[in-house]
């Protein structure tokens, strides 16, 4: 027994301790592909909520596009004033929404074109209206739209 521990203690001597200098160099590379890992991965979900948020406020504005055509009552923009949807809140709260129309132009359309039952030249128009809505969502995203559309009527409003 006494020369098993001699020849134990002369292979405990020639050791040098390179497992343990390699084992840390894995470590620490094992360490470095895993902090790597951890903020791309944080980063990708920030742009993917980005993204998101940006979709909110785009459907937002989509969303007083057709509250302010829906309304209908454009006679009152022609003044000049313009009619202005009040911000909205949407959904959940987190997106909002607000809308101006505006009147920007009254074109005579021929009778030969187009007959509302009148016989008189110039009595029909197409009225021009322009809506412009900007949708926010959750951080800040913003999203404008502008539409513009005509619509048919008599010479006078």
């Amino acid at each position: 027994m006494n020369t098993n521990l001699k020849i134990l203690a002369a292979i405990r001597s020639g050791q040098r301790g390179a497992v343990l200098v390699v084992a840390l160099i894995l470590l620490l590379t094992l360490t470095v592909l895993g902090i790597s890992g951890m903020t791309t991965a944080t980063l990708e979900l920030t742009m993917a909520s980005n993204v998101q948020f940006y979709q909110q406020a785009f459907q937002a504005a989509e969303t007083g596009l057709a509250i302010a055509i829906a309304g209908g009552e454009f006679g009152a923009a022609i003044g000049g004033a313009g009619l202005v949807l009040s911000p909205t809140t949407l959904g959940d709260g987190s997106s909002s929404v607000q809308a101006v129309t505006t009147f920007q132009l009254a074109t005579p359309i021929p009778d030969r074109a187009f007959s509302l039952g009148v016989g008189n030249a110039g009595t029909v128009r197409a009225y021009h209206f322009d809506v412009v809505a900007q949708g926010t969502g959750p951080r800040n995203a913003r999203s404008t739209h502008t539409q513009s559309f005509y619509v048919i009527g008599p010479g006078s409003f």
